[in-house]
């Protein structure tokens, strides 16, 4: 389900259960050593489909460990994001050269608490709800698809900003067709650095499950123009061609 929301510059490994198996690595494992079983499997499953989508992107097999704020650690060259609720988990990744930000997220098809509701959305997105629930031609639980928008822009985001963001922090937008886009609210000194404020994603109900992706690819280089009489091997400055080195 989470390669339709998707571009094909994104692998990706699902699971609709915990019955993948293979083993941990042990920086992997001590990660878990005090969990209990539920949370084991989960974390076990999820790095089982980190390393799938790796190898559907032709990589080897690495550990994917933690880190210190909980999000997992790439290999050099790779952007990921891994998500999971009930009996569903999954991992996306690619390559820095090729994607510039990359978060998933999956919440249950249910209704959000209207309270919890008011603790992650503004009154702006509130009223942007309200109209929705009226004017979309199908029954959306809004308010949960929000939270995993939220939660996949983040993701998104914590790479080049490396700090948690607040919900209030992130000012989204819904369109019935399946997309969205989210404006953050950056400090004064990440607008001087340059980070990304503007984000779009895609969203998907199906299967009692709501996912969202955030993915921004990174621009295309044009080809490196031929000189007539130029030696071989000489440059013309013209862009070179290949990837760009990894982001963080």
């Amino acid at each position: 389900m989470i390669a339709d929301i998707l571009p094909s510059e994104v692998a990706s490994a699902e699971a609709f259960n915990d019955g993948l198996e293979g083993p941990l690595y042990p920086e992997e494992a001590a990660q878990i050593s005090r969990a209990v079983e539920s949370r084991r499997r989960e974390f076990t499953t999820a790095r089982l489909c980190a390393r799938r989508a790796l190898a559907r992107l032709g990589l080897p097999p690495v550990a994917v460990p933690p880190g210190p704020l909980g999000e997992p650690r790439w290999p050099v060259g790779v952007l990921g994001s891994i998500t999971h609720s009930t009996n569903y988990r999954a991992a996306a990744v690619a390559r820095t050269a090729d994607v510039l930000a990359l978060g998933i997220d999956v919440e249950p098809d249910e209704p959000l608490p209207e309270d919890l509701l008011e603790s992650i959305a503004s009154p702006d997105e509130c009223a942007r709800l309200r109209e929705l629930r009226r004017t979309a031609p199908q029954p959306v639980n809004w308010g949960r698809l929000l939270f995993s928008a939220k939660e996949s822009v983040y993701k998104a985001w914590f790479p080049q900003g490396r700090r948690i963001l607040d919900f209030f922090d992130a000012d989204l937008t819904f369109t019935p067709e399946g997309t969205f886009r989210a404006h953050l609210l950056l400090t004064p000194l990440e607008r001087e650095l340059g980070l990304r404020a503007d984000y779009s994603g895609r969203w998907l109900a199906r299967g009692g499950l709501l996912l969202t992706s955030v993915v921004t690819l990174a621009p295309v280089r044009a080809p490196r123009a031929e000189v007539v009489g130029a030696p071989q091997g000489a440059s013309n400055g013209a862009p070179r061609l290949g990837g760009y080195g990894a982001v963080r």
